[in-house]
């Protein structure tokens, strides 16, 4: 009885279900969230890794730690590293490119390990006369000497590359986990010419059934870069896949990286305009050899510009021809965006239309970019008493000069490949300086007032302008931009001085100008009349002791501000730059740790910072 009593039960709560769900579709919709297209998560990442499978890793001390310990490592477990101490993340990223680098990648180590595929070549080969010959530098040095001097030593067949390159592009998707962590399938493209960084990672958004297909483009086959252009176009032709480059940050190429003219020496054309904008839709800005945003000989009104720059060479160093002024636009990424507009002027196409990212260049496997868990980015800059005083194996820098940086964040959907791939390529990204700070920034021409109030600030200023690394369209009569920008500090990090809106606008005349405002800071300081500059925010760090405390700066800043110098016939660009407050810097946490005197010239402030992708305006 009990029994049949409970079946009419359950038939009567099913027959009303049916009627419910047979009347929901006349009501509307409640649920706020059903039909929002814009991307609500922020991710952390670095898209330049190097592990044992580079060459110049392999040949510096980096000869245990493989791609898989860089995932595993980025997804918080812990390793040892090559000087035996244990080391760990605070905080997992998100998702990882192992970008090693294309040219005998892998091949080293295999080659210490007798491997068939990589002794039997003309390369295994060569490396092992130099090696009988009692001249372990032959060896080593086959890889500076294959980019430098295309031709002058043997290089693997395409064959083998394509093999080692398979087992890369396996273990990529092992560690791929969607929803979780993201491991990226990439390179790095080693071009060199006169000793000028030309390098560029590539990376691809597909799977191994579509990214084996094809071995690497390798610097040793050529250091043009529209090759490479040419190749990614290949790619995706016989793939069906999808496929982007990356330039370093261009400090060390002596104004090679993103030139006036072709490598022909040929004044720059619409072709090779779109290429560039087609295929490198970001920029590296801030990683390892230094930071690329500003310059203070380009931005001498700028106080901030003297941040972590690295501007004496070319990437060669020792034979490295003087850094000259005229270099310093080609190099940094406030003067190559001001290229770009005067190029879409002539050209009708910006070839440097670019989002910001920051990344480690880290060659140990790990990426640390945070002051106060710097492990260095070289095996012989890892934590030790010496590593304050000491040059890097290659004898170029002192590892003291080495930078802490840096991240790329990404707003995405979700965190997949193919979400992350996207963000990326519609450059809704940001860079930062190795702090995690939260920042959103949009342009629009009818922003109300409130904007900056309101909890649904976000969704309100998708529907009325555009993120940052979009294009704002025509200027509504009578207006200027508006443009929301809001920041929070890192949940474990120092607070927050100021965000700057830094402006690049082509003249009537064809002059190239910028501007930088302070448009939100902390405290009750105001800027002075005369000077028009903020005043500092102060400092409470002790260097004795490397510690500091956020008892000045905000935890939050946001605001709505409006061009005040806009003239719509006027082409422009606007990012943001959200600084922290000074805190110490890792040589200064070194000095403590381990006893020493930090070295003359050592910062022992920093001032971590976020740069975001621009938003273009074009008339």
């Amino acid at each position: 009885m009990k029994s049949t009593m409970r079946a009419r039960r359950s038939r009567l709560l099913y027959i009303g279900c049916l009627l419910l769900s047979s009347t929901a579709g006349a009501e509307p919709q409640y649920s706020p969230g059903i039909d929002e297209r814009y991307p609500t998560n922020l991710y952390w990442g670095d898209t330049h890794l190097h592990s044992r499978n580079s060459p110049d890793a392999y040949s510096i001390g980096n000869m245990n730690l493989s791609q898989a310990d860089a995932y595993r490592f980025a997804m918080g477990q812990e390793l040892r590293a090559h000087n035996g101490m244990r080391v760990r993340l605070k905080r997992p990223l998100d998702f990882l490119v192992v970008s090693d680098h294309s040219e005998y990648l892998g091949g080293y180590y295999r080659f210490t390990l007798q491997d068939n595929l990589v002794v039997n070549t003309e390369v295994g080969k060569h490396w092992q006369a130099a090696l009988d010959s009692g001249n372990p530098l032959g060896m080593l040095l086959s890889f500076a000497d294959s980019i430098n001097s295309p031709g002058s030593v043997p290089v693997f067949p395409k064959e083998v590359q394509l093999e080692i390159w398979k087992e890369v592009a396996q273990t990529s998707d092992e560690y791929n986990q969607p929803g979780r962590f993201t491991a990226l399938t990439g390179y790095e493209w080693t071009a060199m010419k006169d000793g000028n960084n030309l390098h560029r990672v590539v990376i691809l958004a597909d799977g191994a059934e579509k990214s084996a297909q094809l071995a690497p483009f390798t610097g040793q086959e050529s250091v043009d870069a529209r090759d490479l252009w040419r190749w990614l176009e290949a790619y995706e032709a016989a793939t069906g896949g999808q496929a982007m480059a990356i330039p370093h940050n261009a400090n060390l190429s002596n104004g090679a990286q993103f030139p006036s003219v072709t490598p022909d020496g040929d004044p720059l054309t619409l072709s090779y305009a779109q290429l560039s904008s087609r295929w490198e839709p970001i920029y590296e800005v801030t990683q390892v050899k230094g930071d690329s945003e500003s310059h203070p000989t380009l931005s001498p009104d700028d106080e901030f510009a003297a941040f972590e720059n690295w501007d004496q060479t070319n990437i060669s160093y020792v034979d490295s021809p003087p850094k000259e002024a005229w270099m310093l636009e080609h190099e940094y990424a406030r003067g190559i965006l001001k290229l770009g507009l005067r190029f879409e002027s002539d050209l009708g196409v910006n070839p440097y239309k670019f989002g910001l990212i920051g990344s480690t260049d880290g060659h140990n496997t790990f990426t640390t970019p945070e002051e106060d868990n710097y492990w260095g980015k070289f095996p012989d800059s890892q934590p030790g008493t010496a590593r304050l005083t000491s040059r890097m194996a290659s004898q170029l820098w002192l590892n003291w000069q080495t930078v802490a940086s840096g991240y790329a964040a990404v707003w995405a959907h979700e965190n997949t490949r193919k979400e992350i791939f996207a963000a990326l390529k519609r450059r809704e990204v940001y860079a930062t300086t190795g702090s995690r700070i939260l920042v959103r920034m949009f342009a629009g021409w009818e922003y109300s007032d409130d904007l900056p109030y309101r909890p649904d600030a976000v969704r309100i200023a998708y529907k009325g302008g555009v993120p940052m690394g979009a294009d704002l369209s025509a200027a509504v009569e009578g207006t200027a931009p508006r443009i929301y920008v809001a920041a929070s500090k890192d949940p474990i990090g120092a607070n927050l001085d100021r965000i700057q809106i830094v402006k690049g606008w082509q003249k009537a005349d064809g002059s190239l100008a910028e501007q930088v405002y302070d448009v939100a800071w902390s405290g009750d300081r105001e800027i002075d009349p005369q000077s028009g500059k903020l005043p500092a925010v102060g400092s409470t760090v002790d260097v004795e002791s490397a510690t500091y405390l956020n008892t000045i700066g905000e935890a939050h800043l946001a605001t709505l501000w409006t061009d005040p110098d806009f003239d719509p016939s006027e082409r422009a660009f606007y990012y943001a730059r959200v600084i922290e407050i000074p805190r110490p810097r890792w040589t200064t946490y070194d000095a403590v740790r381990f006893g020493v005197h930090p070295p003359e010239g050592a910062p022992l402030t920093i001032q971590d910072r976020a740069y975001t992708s621009p938003i273009w305006y074009t008339p």
